[in-house]
């Protein structure tokens, strides 16, 4: 694979993305291949079938060598926030007398709140905000003159259980992995860095899974994943009316929380059946369902409950509510706070569904730049 591309998994709760591609001008990407593929997704702890994962991940990166015409040697997997565990940690290190503070040290700082975490691999550490002695709150500190330096910091670690699964798939292909968080990920390149200096409210609603973040600076104060998404909507609709999965899901795409009149019927034709059922008790149970969104939102918004996120908005993306209309609308009223959709800032691409396979080049792509001499001095312990 060309040196300027970098090849990206993107583990969604109901379907993986390989991607291949580099950096255009202006901030753009230049996409070389990608292939989406279906599957089962997981739960709390585990994916629901691993074989079926292992044979999308499979046609995935052979389609896209196809495309190619070269092999993937090393791949970015996305590790999504079901897998992924974050803990925040104030270090601080002082130095014999004031001086100049450079690389290394910024190096001895994240080295010294690394610690191992059962059942869990370091990936990465990032920095919320460095303060010196003199409490000058800065976001880079090299350069500065001080006589120590601590840092709100933040250590992102992959489950063993998501590591080993990914390895045992890629390993008889030759291909190198390197773990990425995704929450991390789209919450840095779809918030303005202006934005997260003073904290910021991020949420991603997939299909069957939905993270919550406060995000400060460079790194993440709190993630929590719930198991609430499009898919449990469905589900609902499906119990609710006793019609198919496939026929509730196509239901839930005809729901319209905008309407003035939810009078008449709502039909869906699915394999030559239809489908008819009361446009106002479809809307009833939409909103029931973005409800339980609802209330997973307003317990963490609780249990992180400071002055500093009081009247922030909530950026929103994902796929799971970019397309019921009036979704997002229900969720701002109901949890009492402005909700703003956030899309990637690219032509074709700009939709709530690939935010994280492109944060994901994005952030491989800086990686991939650093690779050498710099990326290995900082990378080892974060930065």
């Amino acid at each position: 694979m060309s040196r300027n591309s970098v090849a990206v998994l993107d583990v969604r709760s109901s379907e993986v993305t390989v991607v291949v591609g580099e950096r255009g001008v202006n901030n753009t990407f230049v996409f070389k291949a990608s292939r989406t593929e279906p599957y089962d997704g997981y739960d709390e702890s585990a994916f629901f079938d691993p074989e079926k994962l292992a044979d999308a991940l499979n046609r995935a990166v052979s389609a896209v060598e196809r495309i190619c015409g070269e092999r993937i040697r090393k791949l970015y997997v996305g590790v999504p926030g079901a897998f992924t565990r974050v803990i925040p940690r104030e270090q601080v290190i002082g130095f014999p007398k004031r001086r100049t503070i450079g690389s290394r040290d910024l190096a001895a700082l994240f080295a010294s709140g690394r610690e191992p975490v059962e059942g869990y691999r370091f990936i990465r550490a990032t920095s919320m905000i460095y303060v010196t002695s003199d409490d000058r709150r800065v976001i880079n500190p090299v350069g500065l003159s001080s006589a120590s330096l601590s840092g709100v910091l933040s250590y992102f670690y992959c489950s063993d259980y998501f590591a080993d699964t990914m390895e045992a798939i890629f390993s008889p292909m030759k291909i190198e992995l390197a773990y990425l968080p995704t929450e991390y990920a789209m919450a840095s390149y779809l918030i303005p860095s202006e934005t997260r200096d003073e904290y910021a409210l991020f949420l991603d609603v997939g299909y069957l899974s939905t993270s919550l973040c406060v995000v400060l600076g460079n790194g993440v104060l709190a993630q929590r994943t719930y198991f609430v998404g499009k898919g449990q909507i469905a589900a609902l609709l499906m119990q609710r009316f006793d019609v198919s999965y496939e026929a509730a899901g196509a239901l839930l795409a005809k729901a319209n929380l905008f309407a003035r009149s939810n009078a008449g019927n709502t039909e869906v034709m699915l394999d030559g059946a239809m489908y008819e059922i009361s446009t106002d008790e479809l809307v009833d149970a939409v909103k029931e369902g973005l409800d339980a969104i609802c209330e997973e939102i307003g317990g963490f918004l609780e249990e992180c409950s400071s002055k500093e996120l009081d009247f922030k908005p909530l950026y929103v993306t994902g796929e799971g509510l970019a397309d019921i209309r009036g979704a997002l609308e229900h969720v701002s009223r109901r949890v009492s706070r402005v909700c703003e959709q956030l899309t990637p800032n690219l032509p074709y691409y700009n939709k709530p569904a690939m935010s994280s396979r492109i944060a994901l080049i994005d952030l491989a792509y800086e990686d991939h730049r650093k690779s050498g001499f710099f990326y290995k001095l900082f990378n080892i312990f974060g930065g």
